[in-house]
């Protein structure tokens, strides 16, 4: 279970009106939905929300939050923000229990850049994904998705099944093996869309 528990009250005022005097209360209105409850009307402290979302450990990850004691394991599935101040004004929270599986959308990190002969002869790595849907536990959702660039050249296209992912864990797309970057050399093509002409077969 994650580390992060954000106490929640229910929210008795709805709607617009309600969801000011809520925020006027330094205070961030939300919905929690999922399973048998349905959707319920809730409320947390903006100040709690701000240093659970700093922590670069909440979006897409299991969490709790805590009702007067009860606690329950719950997904952060929206996030609205101020377009001025970039505070968050509205949150949607999803039920889940932890050995269930989800699909949560993780990013994609590409390390050793000075390892790949391609680069160092001026190629360019071009990225079509930044992040990349996968199901997975509840519990175990991984952090990113690593991709190592020792030793690629110009010309290499990085398929989803080049990713060695966590067991249990399956990208969402599984109709088709598609790219996540290409490298290319300097004026050669951009490698732009990520559509099935790009992608290959499907992923084992």
């Amino acid at each position: 279970m994650a580390g992060l528990v954000l106490s929640v009250e229910r929210r008795e005022r709805v709607g617009t009106g309600g969801a000011r005097a809520t925020r006027r209360g330094e205070l961030v209105p939300g919905i929690l939905y999922g399973g048998p409850r349905g959707a319920v009307p809730i409320e947390l402290k903006l100040k709690e929300l701000i240093k659970a979302l700093r922590s670069g450990k909440f979006v897409s990850h299991l969490i709790e939050i805590d009702h007067r004691g009860e606690r329950q394991p719950v997904i952060p599935r929206a996030i609205q923000y101020h377009p001025v101040t970039d505070q968050p004004i509205h949150i949607d929270l999803y039920r889940v229990e932890e050995n269930s599986r989800i699909t949560v959308s993780v990013p994609v990190h590409f390390i050793n850049h000075e390892a790949s002969p391609g680069l160092k002869r001026g190629g360019v790595l071009n990225i079509v994904r930044h992040t990349v849907e996968l199901a997975c536990p509840a519990g175990r959702i991984p952090e990113d998705v690593i991709i190592d660039l020792t030793g690629l050249d110009i010309g290499t296209v990085i398929h989803i099944s080049s990713v060695q992912l966590p067991p249990d864990v399956k990208p969402a797309i599984r109709d088709r093996d598609f790219t996540l970057a290409t490298l290319v050399g300097r004026g050669g093509p951009s490698g732009g869309s990520d559509g099935a002409a790009e992608d290959g077969p499907a992923a084992n």
